[in-house]
């Protein structure tokens, strides 16, 4: 066997692999640790273009009313005052705005618990840096 009938093998070996790998990284811990490879690939042109409208074409499939609404967002570019993103969202119509607003604040990462305390509220189910109102004292009746 010659070494020219190896070169191809080895090579598609070798994406075969490189495609496992990816697709485990990105099953354990919810992507966590497929993220930094994807954000360093979609710096790359032609990888970045091709990720981003296969995302925006999921998107349009999954919920067309918040493509939409980014594809105006898109356009009408980064708002710098909160006059500008008061602006921006008029710009959407009101299904727009509100699968806008829900997918942003989907993404808003919950603050983690900092001591017990604060543990204990959450895993009573309340909101950390919620007061709770405190509980009215019974007073005796008088007779």
């Amino acid at each position: 066997m010659s070494i020219f009938v190896l070169i191809p093998v080895i090579i598609l070996g070798s994406l075969f692999v490189l495609l496992a790998t990816f697709a485990v990284l990105a099953r354990l811990r919810g992507g966590k640790y497929m993220r930094p490879i994807a954000t360093t690939l979609v710096k790359i042109p032609v990888i970045g273009r091709g990720m981003k409208k296969a995302s925006m074409a999921k998107l349009e499939r999954d919920n067309p009313e918040l493509h939409r609404a980014v594809t105006k967002i898109e356009a009408f570019g980064t708002p710098k005052t909160p006059e500008q993103a008061q602006k921006m969202l008029s710009l959407l119509n009101p299904g727009e705005r509100r699968a806008y607003l829900d997918a942003v604040g989907a993404e808003t990462p919950m603050p983690e618990p900092t001591n017990r305390q604060q543990r204990r509220l959450v895993d009573k189910g309340v909101k950390p840096g919620v007061q709770q109102t405190p509980k009215p004292i019974a007073r005796k009746r008088s007779r």
